[in-house]
C-alpha cells in the first residue's frame, strides 16, 4: 500500500536572541534572520560593534536544529528545505508574528531595519510580503530574493531604502547570479538599490553594517 502523509495542528515554542536594550537614545532596531548552520544567540554577535544606545537587535532563531560534523558537537539550524516548504514556511511565518507582537510596543518613531543573511533573505522577504511587515530598509546579505514574489508583493513597501551586500568571492554567487539579483531586485522596488560588495567569501560583514546603521 502506498505511505500516506496526515497532517497535524499543534502549539510549540521556540527561542529568538536580542543584544542591547531599547533607550531614549535608541534609533534602530533589526529583526534579523540568520543562514543555515547559525544560532540565533551566535549570529547576534556580528552586531557587537553597532553603537548600542542606539541599535537594538532582535535575531529569530530558525526552528530546525541539526548537529554539524561527525562528532556531533555543534549545533545549527535551518529555516527550510526543499521538503513541505510551503507548509514549512507558513510555521516560520507565524512563529516571526508571535515574535513581533511581543516586540512591536517598542517600534514606535524607530527605524526598523529588515535583514535576511543567506537563507535568512528567503525568510524575512517572505514575512515582509506576505505580512505586509513595515519597515525603513531591507538589508539582503549574501543570500537570494525568493522566486514567487512579485512587484505586486511589496506595493506597500515602495519608499524604503533597500541595500544589497555581497563577497566578490562568494563562492555561492557569481557575477551572473549576482546581475540577476540586483535586476530582480530593482524589479520589486523603485527607488534606488544600494550595492555594497566587499572583498571577501560567503560571510558577514559587520562593518557594512555599520555603514547602514550610521544611514
Amino acid at each position: 500500500m502506498p505511505v500516506k502523509e496526515n497532517t497535524i495542528y499543534y502549539q510549540t515554542t521556540n527561542t529568538y536572541s536580542v543584544l542591547n536594550s531599547i533607550g531614549p537614545n535608541t534609533k534602530n532596531i533589526w529583526i534579523a534572520c540568520h543562514g543555515i548552520g547559525y544560532l540565533s544567540k551566535y549570529f547576534i554577535r556580528y552586531f557587537n560593534k553597532l553603537t548600542k544606545e542606539e541599535n537594538y537587535i532582535i535575531c529569530p532563531q530558525a526552528p530546525s536544529k541539526f548537529y554539524q560534523g561527525n562528532d556531533f558537537r555543534y549545533v545549527g539550524a535551518s529555516w527550510l528545505t526543499k521538503v513541505n516548504t510551503q507548509q514549512e514556511t507558513e510555521n516560520v511565518l507565524n512563529y516571526l508574528d508571535a515574535m513581533y507582537e511581543v516586540e512591536k510596543t517598542n517600534f514606535k518613531d524607530k527605524r526598523i531595519i529588515l535583514m535576511g543573511y543567506s537563507q535568512g533573505v528567503s525568510v524575512v522577504m517572505r514575512w515582509m510580503s506576505k505580512r505586509n511587515i513595515n519597515c525603513n530598509d531591507l538589508v539582503i546579505h549574501s543570500g537570494s530574493i525568493p522566486k514567487e514574489v512579485t512587484p505586486t508583493d511589496f506595493k506597500n513597501h515602495q519608499h524604503i531604502h533597500v541595500h544589497l551586500i555581497c563577497g566578490n568571492q562568494d563562492e555561492y554567487i557569481n557575477e551572473e547570479k549576482l546581475k540577476i539579483q540586483l535586476n530582480f531586485a530593482k524589479s520589486l522596488f523603485t527607488n534606488q538599490l544600494n550595492l555594497y560588495e566587499f572583498d571577501g567569501k560567503h560571510e558577514v560583514n559587520p562593518a557594512i553594517l555599520e555603514q547602514i546603521a550610521e544611514k
